[in-house]
């Protein structure tokens, strides 16, 4: 338990030692958080992938949350296809790897694939291990697996709305145990690392697509205290 405190303790250390030049940025964020019940619940992951290295929902600690980041990218020539593809042959080309790194642990070689699992590897002594659960031309989903910080599924997926290519995050989870917990919802430090390191995601997103964020990025959080059964 002390092995296990140290480390959850260390990781958003860790994240802000590497990532404090993101904490200022020149994209606004627009932050809406508010509080359940949840209008849409989270995916179910299929049959055939749910095993018992799985960390659902329902093996979390505390309240649930549906997190959106969302960003409108100008002047990109891209596809939301084409988008997907370019992340989904390599997730590294949008990561901030100071904060997060994808590594492939199951698959074969080449673009993400249903059935492959990663690490993403994170400041501090910790690993956060998941499966793609789910492919299609313009999003892609992964679920946690044992030992993850968190215990739900996130989705990145792309859309068109007019001249601008959309790009979105988002995420169905809880806090993967109580240690957990206390850094995301107590004391939140956690829950703020976290923010900047995917709304970077977006912003690199955005160059990755040859384009310019457009009116900043949105972060769209809905907390519920009544988790979802599984």
């Amino acid at each position: 338990m002390a092995r296990r405190l140290g480390t959850v303790i260390l990781w958003p250390v860790g994240m802000l030692l590497a990532s404090w030049r993101y904490l200022w940025r020149t994209s606004p964020l627009h932050r809406i958080d508010e509080e359940g019940p949840l209008e849409e619940p989270g995916p179910d992951v299929p049959p055939e992938l749910a095993d018992d290295r799985l960390q659902g929902i329902e093996d979390g600690a505390g309240p649930y949350f549906r997190r959106h980041y969302s960003v409108r990218i100008a002047g990109s020539s891209m596809s939301p296809e084409n988008l997907i593809d370019t992340i989904a042959a390599d997730p590294n080309r949008a990561a901030p790897i100071e904060v997060a790194f994808f590594r492939k642990t199951a698959g074969p070689e080449g673009p993400l694939r249903v059935g492959d699992e990663y690490v993403v590897r994170m400041p501090g002594p910790w690993d956060g291990p998941v499966r793609v659960v789910a492919r299609d031309p313009t999003s892609f989903r992964l679920a946690t697996l044992k030992g993850h910080l968190e215990a739900g599924q996130i989705e990145f997926g792309a859309t068109r709305d007019g001249d601008d290519l959309c790009f979105h995050i988002v995420s169905w989870a809880r806090s993967g145990d109580s240690l957990s917990r206390l850094l995301y919802d107590r004391v939140r430090l956690a829950k703020e690392m976290q923010l900047h390191m995917w709304t970077h995601y977006c912003e690199r997103v955005g160059k990755l697509a040859g384009g310019r964020v457009r009116g900043g990025i949105t972060i769209h959080t809905r907390r519920v205290d009544d988790a979802p059964s599984a």
